[in-house]
């Protein structure tokens, strides 16, 4: 028998009032589940930095959860970098999810700032050299797109662990077993460090195929078709659902102990995927509001 996984959630700051309803509206839902953490992230060229901050200090304050603070390399000089790091950690954070980052909207390659980090290696070095925060990365079970092949994404993520960071959670996938080859390469490569499985619940399957093509991952085709055949019989969330949970229960049998969540600040997929994984609610909600 399985057992049960430990989960963690992504969030993304609100950028307007009624986008702060909904978040705080989805974190009531998923709170009660004791996360092992949450994480929030910086938008494309660092243009949610404050919005970020505010959210991190707000979800720890409010929810009392463990909150990892994305932070990326993109349009600042090391100094103000480290200096947000510095303002997390006075913050209470503890955890950050050290990134390169993407450039901002209409640069086509990511350039680095002239006194900035020229990459999530050299954050990473960084960031450890305080000794403040527990660092987690970001990893890449299909070939990034920048990546000449497959195994540059095990020999970065190597480099990222031998910086300093602890842990790394990967791009989202639609097929477990890229995750399962992508983990057992990684320890042939002599990486110890726990590699967490990124998972998206499909809430709009048009959207979710383009960021695919964005991202690199790629869409299988049979998975295209019963996406587009549940739209057509008004089942796209009933399929939606099993199709994640088919996907964490094939990762779960593998062993895989923990399974982190972009919730695109939405929780119904989110929780019923984790509803018929098992997962349950520890805490009452009065208790985390």
């Amino acid at each position: 028998m399985t057992r049960t996984p430990r989960v963690s959630f992504e969030f993304f700051p609100p950028k307007s009032l009624e986008a702060s309803f909904r978040l705080w509206e989805t974190l009531g839902v998923l709170a009660p589940m004791a996360p092992e953490f949450v994480s929030v992230t910086y938008g494309a060229g660092g243009t949610t930095r404050a919005l970020t901050h505010e959210a991190v200090r707000t979800i720890g304050a409010s929810f009392g959860l463990n909150v990892a603070a994305h932070l990326t390399c993109v349009d600042a000089s090391r100094e103000e970098t480290l200096e947000i790091a510095d303002s997390y950690a006075a913050a209470g954070v503890n955890q950050i999810v050290a990134l390169r980052g993407d450039p901002p909207k209409g640069e086509g390659a990511f350039r680095a700032h002239p006194g900035g980090f020229a990459s999530s290696v050299e954050l990473i070095e960084s960031l450890a050299a305080t000794g403040k925060f527990h660092i987690r990365v970001g990893a890449y079970a299909d070939p990034h797109p920048e990546a000449a092949d497959p195994g540059q994404n095990v020999d970065w993520l190597k480099r990222k662990i031998d910086a300093g960071a602890q842990s790394a959670i990967t791009q989202f996938f639609f097929d477990a077993e890229t995750f399962l080859r992508f983990r057992d390469a990684c320890a042939d490569a002599g990486i110890t460090a726990p590699v967490i499985p990124g998972i998206l619940p499909v809430e709009d399957w048009a959207g979710v195929k383009r960021f695919a093509t964005r991202c690199g991952v790629p869409v299988p085709d049979k998975l295209d078709t019963d996406f587009e055949t549940a739209l057509r019989d008004g089942r796209h969330d009933l399929f939606a659902t099993v199709q994640a949970t088919v996907l964490c229960a094939r990762l779960l049998e593998e062993g895989v102990e923990d399974l982190h969540f972009y919730t695109l600040n939405k929780p119904d997929l989110t929780r019923d995927v984790c509803a018929a994984l098992g997962i349950k609610p520890k805490v009452a909600l009065a208790e985390v509001a």
